[in-house]
């Protein structure tokens, strides 16, 4: 049984913090998107512990968190002292609505970042709701006494087009629904797995140069920016009926600075590449078939985004 779980706080915070650029992020990071197994692990609790979420019912919506620097709870009548103060938010350059383009396509990238990282982590995803079609409380961070449109759920027209970010929410669920190295029930072990049959490690960190990660590589100031390697074939757990469980390998790319990066696509690890998600699309998704790269190449992430590769089993 999985025991306990628990709203995983310190996810939230390590994710919002990643996201808006502060420094010496990247370990803390790490151990979140794998499950957080230093909040779990000794307690024999396993990934399913943890319940990752960035947003939920109370504090800003998905959208708001990347519109808003500060609360703006006027409308509850307490002068705007409710709430909590301390967001780890940012608002892409402008506070609130705004009609500025270059606003409002990095808004819409940051949403799919936040979408994309909870969907591709260890654990239990939460999703406010709302926040697949980016729902807006105008800055109201605590609007639990606002029975109107404040906090109304304005669900979108069935007959309408779908909107883009609930169409790149799907397309993340699908993903991490289909492939199990997503979703596993015990944590990385970071060294090949006994009875696999396969030399790689479970799980390998890069820098953006395919060098991998080393203590220094952690913890500088300003680096923003890695990728990780999830070994489909070194899933330690069987499947429900006790048979070997195999999957797609996949490299995930995080560039979390704001200028564009190039990463080169580490050696050993597989020859040939397809990308099937990078945020800096405004639909997030390439076409299919497209975009193959290989051992050695070198991929240039603009900034604040990420890119998903896999390798088929």
């Amino acid at each position: 049984p999985p025991l306990w779980t628990e709203w995983n706080g310190k996810y939230r915070d390590t994710v919002r913090d990643l996201w808006r650029g502060e420094p010496r992020t990247l370990a803390e990071f790490a151990g979140r998107l794998t499950g957080s197994s230093d909040l779990y692990q000794d307690d024999g609790r396993r990934p399913l512990a943890s319940v990752n979420f960035v947003t939920c019912h109370d504090g800003f919506t998905l959208r708001d968190l990347v519109s808003y620097d500060s609360k703006h709870n006027e409308a509850n009548g307490e002068d705007n002292r409710d709430g909590e103060s301390h967001n780890r938010s940012w608002n892409c350059g402008a506070e609130g609505e705004s009609d500025d383009p270059e606003v409002g396509a990095l808004r819409a990238r940051q949403m799919r970042n936040f979408v994309a990282t909870l969907m591709l982590s260890q654990g239990v995803p939460m999703l406010g709701h709302g926040d697949e079609f980016g729902r807006t409380q105008g800055g109201n961070n605590n609007a639990y006494c606002q029975d109107n449109e404040i906090s109304w759920v304005r669900w979108p027209d069935p007959e309408a087009p779908p909107e883009p970010l609930l169409e790149f929410t799907r397309a993340m669920v699908r993903l991490r629904r289909e492939h199990p190295v997503f979703r596993r029930r015990r944590f990385f072990h970071g060294r090949p797995v006994e009875g696999t049959h396969d030399e790689l490690s479970d799980i390998a960190w890069f820098t953006p140069e395919g060098e991998e990660m080393t203590g220094r590589d952690w913890e500088a100031a300003q680096a923003r920016a890695l990728s990780v390697f999830l070994n489909g074939s070194a899933i330690s757990e069987p499947g429900p009926r006790g048979e070997p469980v195999r999957d797609d390998s996949f490299l995930l790319l995080f560039n979390a600075s704001p200028e564009e990066r190039e990463f080169v696509v580490p050696d050993a690890h597989g020859a040939r590449w397809s990308t099937v998600v990078d945020t800096a699309l405004p639909d997030g998704l390439p076409a299919d078939g497209e975009d193959k790269v290989g051992a050695g190449d070198r991929l240039t992430l603009a900034g604040r985004s990420l890119t998903v590769l896999r390798r088929p089993v």
